[in-house]
């Protein structure tokens, strides 16, 4: 008997989920916004509770799942009808880089590090900041991102320009702080670091927030008073 009311319930609530997706959409699965988080993990513990507590049977989730999904549907219906009920539920999207300079403060709001905006560009195909025109931190959390004209794509096939040896951007200074291991791994030394940084009117390794090198288009630097 109790493996035969575990079985209904699952077979309830299942239903009711794949009901409730249908009506809202595959936003829900697709697009994760804070409501959307939220309702996955309030109808996890819907059923989780269901199963496994004596007291709370099919009606119970029935009634909850029905008062949850009437809860999304309105969100969701509210959210396509009242631009400024979405940007509550939803957010904004945050701009990280603009114009191809880094947001210093829009990044201590996302709680995002440079290590993780250089991780994400990355993911995103942009192994260089400098390549970067805007970068958007969308509400799911994922980035969006606009490359500057010379670096956006177009193959050498396509020009029918020969082949050229490709290098990694490598990061020398991050946040004020160099990083002497990558300096010493290109081969080179403090001297030429002060230099290289001279060049571009920087005489304190300490300002800067960030500077990078590559091989072929020499060193990309942004000074911390730059927002």
């Amino acid at each position: 008997m109790k493996f035969v009311q575990m079985a209904l319930e699952l077979v309830v609530g299942f239903i009711l989920l794949f009901v409730i997706v249908k009506i809202v959409g595959r936003k829900i699965i697709t697009q994760v916004t804070p409501f959307t988080f939220i309702t996955a993990v309030a109808i996890g513990e819907i059923l989780g509770n269901a199963l496994y507590d004596r007291h709370v049977g099919v009606i119970d989730i029935v009634f909850a799942m029905t008062v949850w999904g009437a809860l999304l549907l309105i969100v969701e219906y509210l959210g396509l009808k009242l631009l400024w009920f979405r940007g509550i539920v939803d957010g904004k999207p945050t701009a990280l880089i603009r114009d191809g300079v880094i947001d210093r403060q829009a990044l201590r709001k996302s709680w995002i590090s440079l290590n993780q905006l250089q991780s994400l560009l990355r993911q995103s195909e942009t192994f260089s900041i400098r390549e970067v025109a805007y970068c958007y931190l969308e509400f799911n959390g994922a980035i969006s991102i606009l490359k500057k004209p010379q670096y956006q794509k177009t193959t050498q096939g396509d020009l029918g320009l020969p082949s050229s040896p490709l290098y990694v951007p490598v990061t020398l200074i991050r946040d004020g702080k160099v990083l002497w291991n990558e300096v010493r791994e290109l081969g080179y030394d403090e001297i030429w670091l002060t230099k290289q940084l001279q060049m571009h009117q920087v005489n304190d390794p300490g300002d800067v927030f960030i500077a990078e090198w590559l091989e072929g288009d020499g060193l990309f630097v942004q000074a911390k008073t730059k927002r």
